[in-house]
């Protein structure tokens, strides 16, 4: 997709998109934890609804192209890796708070530069090191290791974090190489690998979930519009934004995770942790800000 630069982008409404699906995507980790759901049926309920929505907006926009064999190969790449990724980040929600995992989630970009690296895609710059370790001793801090209290997020939320991370940075390398169809078409056929994925684990916990209106009315505006929704907002955003306009609003998505755990769930992260969060997102600000100008 092309990028729109300069004033006419924000003219354009890319601004309030982009800022709307941030505030969205701050507040997937309330919905998770107020609908008292098992994790999977979460996961798998968002795909059913989300995938429904994508493929409304798909079908009104017609946006369908017929697949490639090679295109079905990393789809099914992507949309496993998306899913599996969803699952261990609602996980962490449920060990850590949600503003803890959401900063620690964002060390994606450093790990989908370390996996590019890997997979010899593209050569590791020596002048990223320095914020990938800024970066990593924030992880270390807000991990609150070195504290202890009820409120110390645990190592094992940061860990699911981190893996959820990697597994989006996967994710996002399968999707690259599908340049050639729309980017709701990909995120619809991901939603349908999600649900054929985990239909039958889900099944199995369906009857010990507490199907109660809170859960219902969770996992419906989860599915629909902190997914299908969200996703055209994000697509239309990315239309008009230029890269450095991206990478800057990115940032309201943690700092609203952050104001739902202290205004809705009253946590109160640790004076390590928040150096540690703020230590990520002061590498990944720098790292984004070098990478787009």
């Amino acid at each position: 997709m092309a990028a729109d630069h300069g004033p006419q982008a924000a003219s354009g409404g890319g601004s309030w998109r982009m800022v709307l699906a941030m505030v969205l995507s701050g507040t997937i980790g309330l919905l998770v934890l107020e609908s008292g759901l098992p994790v999977l049926v979460v996961v798998w309920l968002r795909c059913v609804l989300g995938g429904l929505g994508l493929a409304a907006w798909v079908l009104y926009s017609r946006q369908w192209q017929s697949l490639q064999r090679a295109e079905v190969l990393w789809l099914l790449v992507g949309g496993l890796a998306l899913v599996l990724n969803w699952l261990c980040l609602f996980s962490a929600y449920r060990y850590s708070s949600i503003a803890v995992a959401t900063v620690v989630y964002h060390m994606q970009p450093f790990i989908l530069l370390l996996l590019a690296a890997a997979l010899g895609q593209e050569a590791l710059p020596l002048r990223k090191l320095p914020w990938l370790l800024l970066a990593l001793v924030g992880v270390v801090l807000s991990s609150g290791l070195q504290a202890s209290g009820a409120e110390v997020a645990s190592w094992q939320g940061v860990a699911l974090a981190l893996v959820a991370a990697s597994l989006y940075a996967v994710a996002t390398l399968a999707t690259q190489r599908l340049r050639r169809l729309a980017p709701a078409q990909i995120a619809m056929l991901q939603m349908l690998v999600g649900v054929l994925a985990l239909a039958q684990p889900a099944w199995e916990l369906w009857d010990a979930a507490q199907f109660v209106p809170k859960a219902w009315a969770a996992v419906l505006v989860l599915g629909m519009v902190h997914t299908a929704w969200m996703y055209t907002l994000m697509y239309a955003a990315f239309q008009r934004l230029s890269a450095q306009a991206i990478a800057g609003l990115s940032f309201i998505y943690p700092v609203v995770a952050l104001l739902v755990d202290l205004l809705w769930f009253g946590v109160h992260p640790a004076s390590a942790q928040w150096l540690g969060m703020g230590l990520i997102l002061l590498a990944v600000w720098a790292y984004r800000r070098k990478k787009s100008s």
